[in-house]
C-alpha cells in the first residue's frame, strides 16, 4: 500500500508540474545583455486584416532595427485559440509579451497570468479588461469615433438616417468606437438600426444587404472599421442605391476605394507606427523606464479630394 502511495504521489507531481505555466529553466527569460538578447512574443487578433497585417510589419521593423526577436502567433480571431498562444510564448520564455487581443475579457486570464511570472504586457489597438498592461498602444478609438459622426453631419446636416456596422462586441476598439460615435450621433443623427459584423468584410456584405431590406430610407452607414465598410459598399452597389459610408483604419483597400469613387472615406490610423510605439514601449519597460500607460498614434479622415 505505501508503494501504491508513493507512486500515485509521484505521479501527481509529474502532473502539477507539466500544467504549470512556469517555463523550463533553459526557456526562461534572459533579461541582461541589452536588445540583442530579448526574446518577445507577438499574438495577433487575425491576419486575414490588412491593418493587423500592418501593425506586425511595424513591429518586426522596428525590432530589427534594435536586434530583437519577435515570435509572432496569429489567432484567426479565435479568443480561445489566442490564450493558448499566449501560454506557449509564455512556455518559451518571452521577455515580454505584445498582445492585439481578439476579446478584451477573454485575454485577461493570461495577462494575469503572464503578470504573475513578471512577463511584461503592451496591448495594441485593443487593451485587455483586467490585468496590469504597462502601455496600450493605440489611435483615439472614441475620437475617431465622433470625427466620423461629425463628418455625416457635416456632409447631410442633423437628424440623418444611419446604420452602424459594429465590430467585435468584446473588443475595446469597438466599444470606443462605438462611445465616440454615439457622444455624438445620440443626439444630432437618427441611428435606424446597428449590427454587429465582426470586423470581417464578408459579414459586413451580409448584414449590410439585411439591413438594407429593412431601413430602405437609410442615408449613411458607419462601420467599425475598413473592412466592414468596404463590404457595406458592395451590398450597397448591388441594390443600386448611392450611400455614403465612413469606415475606420485608413488601410491600402480602402484608401484605393475612396480614389476610387467607392467609399465615402475612412478615419484613417497608422497600424505600422502603433507596431513600432509597441516595440519602443516594451524596450523601454524591459530597460526598467517608466511608460505612458496610453501611448496614442494621431488620426485623420481621408476622404476624396
Amino acid at each position: 500500500m505505501k508503494k501504491l502511495t508513493l507512486i500515485f504521489t509521484s505521479l501527481l507531481l509529474i502532473l502539477m508540474t507539466g500544467c504549470s505555466l512556469e517555463p523550463p529553466e533553459w526557456a526562461k527569460p534572459n533579461n541582461g545583455g541589452g536588445p540583442g538578447n530579448m526574446k518577445l512574443g507577438l499574438s495577433i487578433s487575425t491576419l486575414n486584416n490588412p491593418f493587423f497585417v500592418s501593425v506586425k510589419d511595424g513591429v518586426l521593423a522596428e525590432a530589427k532595427k534594435l536586434g530583437m526577436e519577435v515570435l509572432v502567433i496569429d489567432a484567426q480571431n479565435d479568443s480561445a485559440k489566442q490564450s493558448n498562444d499566449v501560454e506557449d510564448l509564455m512556455q518559451k520564455g518571452v521577455n515580454a509579451l505584445l498582445i492585439n487581443p481578439v476579446d478584451s475579457s477573454a485575454i485577461s486570464t493570461v495577462v494575469q497570468t503572464a503578470n504573475s511570472l513578471n512577463i511584461p504586457v503592451v496591448t495594441l489597438d485593443r487593451s485587455a479588461d483586467k490585468g496590469d498592461i504597462k502601455a496600450l498602444v493605440a489611435s483615439d478609438n472614441v475620437k475617431g469615433g465622433s470625427m466620423a459622426a461629425e463628418y455625416i453631419i457635416e456632409q447631410l446636416g442633423k437628424g440623418a438616417k444611419v446604420i452602424e456596422l459594429e465590430g467585435s462586441p468584446g473588443a475595446s476598439a469597438t466599444r470606443e468606437r462605438g462611445k465616440g460615435f454615439h457622444e455624438i450621433a445620440d443626439t444630432q443623427l437618427d441611428v435606424i438600426a446597428k449590427q454587429t459584423a465582426d470586423f470581417d468584410r464578408t459579414k459586413g456584405l451580409t448584414v449590410m444587404e439585411n439591413l438594407l431590406q429593412g431601413n430602405p430610407d437609410v442615408q449613411a452607414v458607419f462601420a467599425h472599421n475598413d473592412e466592414m465598410a468596404l463590404g457595406a459598399i458592395e451590398a450597397i452597389q448591388s441594390s443600386g442605391k448611392n450611400i455614403p459610408v465612413i469606415g475606420f483604419d485608413g488601410n491600402e483597400d480602402a484608401l484605393k476605394s475612396i480614389e476610387a469613387g467607392k467609399l465615402t472615406g475612412t478615419v484613417a490610423q497608422q497600424p505600422a507606427l502603433i507596431g513600432q510605439l509597441a516595440i519602443q514601449a516594451a524596450k523601454d519597460v524591459l530597460d526598467g523606464k517608466t511608460v505612458e500607460k496610453l501611448i496614442a498614434a494621431p488620426l485623420k479622415l481621408v476622404v476624396k479630394e
